[in-house]
């Protein structure tokens, strides 16, 4: 479909707005896990697993909503998942608000995820359809806006817990980013996710690849990174430095705002630092941050390292999309919706596991092990940098 330059620039402008709206669905509840803990959990609250299964549960449906709408994005518009996505983040929402119990605030979670799983699946394809040319700096302005989503929902929750506001409201009045988005759609042509003249690349092509296999765990481990401190940064906060439940909602906002600077600078240079180059250097600043944050001598002193965390860590997850998608510019859809698959398995599993972890020592220990993940990472940027597939990096 042909669009005209406003169109592009309008339709370009509401990937954003969909992005903050997934964003603000999931990154308001981290500030409440210890809420929830005292809301759902009697007089003795939930384990630390207990907490450590929201995230998890709303990050496995995520990745449940990409594998089974990924294939079908190919075959239809672009607009049906977009609209889905948003109706059923609004749905879920709103289930979230009236949850009466543990259990059905888990499924409200799932539904939720799911909505979003629809729309982080379709918005990256999208993008990349809309530009073409500069699918690095163009991931990297999507995914920005996914943090700045996430500062918006952060500092509303936080507001809310200092002005005493049940975390409930918070949830409803979540809802009007959707719905607003939702009319925005409404009448903006959108392209189409893959050059018509050519044929799509098939998954069973892809796997067979080893580039593409390193590309799916460098997403997974990128992925696992960012969660794996996000999730539980609050709690940390609270719990593990002595802050309170504000500050820790201040905390993640301040490592969200690093995220955004992070990925914003990373669109900024991608013509002057090749990719993968940007990453290795970025994953070995993350690892010496997560020591930091673990070891630190003082609360303060490992705050600041969370925050620099953010913008270090910013780029892995988009980046490593448009690697992938300049290497195999005809995956489509589907090719996006594995790679997201993969990132949020990170996601949904490295927070669970922290949770373990801590229940046999500490939320200390819990994000030191954290630190694997961007180790990994490293060291898999290392074997593709040798590796000539995809031109310029």
């Amino acid at each position: 479909m042909t669009i005209s330059s406003n169109q592009h620039r309008h339709a370009l402008y509401a990937c954003y707005g969909a992005m903050m709206c997934l964003a603000m669905a999931l990154n308001f509840l981290p500030v409440y896990l210890t809420t929830f803990s005292q809301t759902f959990g009697a007089s003795a609250g939930l384990t630390t697993e207990q907490l450590g299964r929201i995230p998890a549960i709303m990050f496995l449906s995520f990745i449940i909503a990409i594998l089974a709408t990924g294939p079908l994005a190919d075959r239809y518009e672009a607009r049906v998942f977009i609209f889905f996505g948003l109706a059923t983040t609004t749905v879920g929402l709103g289930a979230v608000a009236v949850a009466p119990s543990y259990t059905l605030l888990l499924f409200a979670v799932a539904l939720m995820g799911f909505g979003a799983g629809v729309l982080d699946m379709i918005l990256s394809p999208l993008v990349a359809a809309l530009q073409p040319e500069r699918r690095s700096a163009a991931m990297n302005w999507l995914h920005s806006f996914f943090c700045i989503g996430a500062v918006s929902a952060l500092l509303l929750a936080s507001v809310a817990l200092k002005w005493d506001i049940s975390w409930r409201m918070v949830a409803l009045g979540l809802m009007v980013a959707p719905i607003v988005t939702f009319v925005i759609f409404l009448r903006l042509p959108l392209p189409a996710l893959i050059h018509e003249d050519r044929q799509r690349e098939s998954m069973p092509t892809l796997f067979k690849q080893p580039y593409f296999i390193a590309c799916l765990i460098a997403i997974f481990l990128g992925g696992a990174t960012e969660m794996g401190l996000s999730q539980w940064l609050p709690t940390y906060a609270e719990q593990g430095l002595g802050y309170s439940k504000e500050a820790g909602g201040l905390a993640l906002a301040g490592f969200s705002i690093g995220m955004a600077i992070g990925r914003i600078a990373a669109a900024m240079l991608h013509e002057r630092i090749p990719a993968i180059p940007l990453m290795m250097g970025c994953c070995v600043v993350t690892i010496v941050l997560f020591v930091v944050i673990s070891l630190a001598p003082t609360p303060a002193i490992a705050l600041a390292a969370a925050i620099g965390a953010g913008v270090s860590g910013s780029c892995l997850w988009p980046t490593m999309l448009a690697i992938t998608a300049d290497a195999y510019p005809q995956g489509g859809a589907t090719m996006f919706a594995v790679l997201t698959a993969f990132g949020n398995a990170g996601c949904s599993l490295i927070p669970w596991l922290v949770g373990i972890i801590s229940e046999q020592s500490n939320l200390s220990i819990g994000l030191l092990a954290v630190t694997l993940c961007p180790a990994g990472m490293l060291i898999l940027l290392m074997w593709m940098s040798r590796k000539n597939t995809v031109r310029g990096l």
